[in-house]
């Protein structure tokens, strides 16, 4: 049987980085809430079980730098933040769905 290499190409690394986004645990349960609307900080952290705020921030922040989501800031006290997806965000519910879709077919 002949072993098949690998061959690194483009192809290769940007699958690394768009995993390096949104391989995170908890990035496509939150990319998935937002698809619903825009939400407020505790909103998101109340819809997704099992978060803790530490790692909901580090999660925004990251995917915020990346271009997923906006985070706006309201001048209020205390100051209100809600979260939408980007244009660039919302093009990844399709393959989010798909994975759930596959992952009820196909996993214990």
């Amino acid at each position: 049987m002949v072993k098949e290499k690998l061959i690194i190409s483009e192809k290769t690394c940007s699958l690394k980085e768009v995993l390096d986004i949104i391989g995170g645990k908890w990035a496509m349960p939150i990319i998935y809430i937002l698809s619903k609307g825009k939400m407020r900080f505790k909103e998101l952290e109340r819809s997704i079980e099992g978060i803790n705020t530490r790692m909901l921030v580090k999660e925004l922040k990251n995917m915020e730098a990346n271009g997923i989501l906006i985070r706006e800031v309201f001048a209020t006290v205390p100051p209100t933040v809600e979260y939408t997806l980007t244009y660039k965000g919302e093009q990844l519910l399709p393959s989010i769905k798909s994975l759930h879709n596959w992952g009820q077919e196909f996993s214990v």
